[in-house]
């Protein structure tokens, strides 16, 4: 995936929610990771209030190939890897989400 199309990854589902295709595959580390391009193109189209890259649960790293969610190994089922649609939380509900697992954003920033 190009930058150029790498806002297409995820498109308008639902007024909390966008969904796009990825290819999920397991991996070793303890938290889900895209594509670091990929992932800062996302953060800034969706959660950026323009002071740089913003918390997410998800990271970003080089190792992993564009277009591609790789998720703690622990998570997998024998359906991975594969291609997923894969839903993502906007900006509003991410941090309602976020904050009922206890993530205040001045605790935790």
């Amino acid at each position: 995936m190009t930058e150029d199309n790498t806002h297409r990854m995820f498109e308008r589902f639902s007024s909390g929610y966008y969904l796009g295709e990825l290819y999920v595959e397991p991996h070793g580390g303890e938290r889900a990771v895209i594509r670091r391009a990929d992932h800062e193109h996302v953060n800034e189209q969706l959660y950026a209030d323009g002071e740089g890259v913003e918390r997410l649960d998800v990271g970003g790293d080089d190792d992993v190939a564009s277009g591609t969610l790789a998720i703690p190994q622990e998570l997998a089922d024998e359906t991975l890897p594969g291609h997923k649609n894969v839903l993502l939380a906007d900006a509003d509900r991410a941090e309602t989400l976020l904050r009922w697992e206890g993530w205040e954003p001045h605790v935790n920033a």
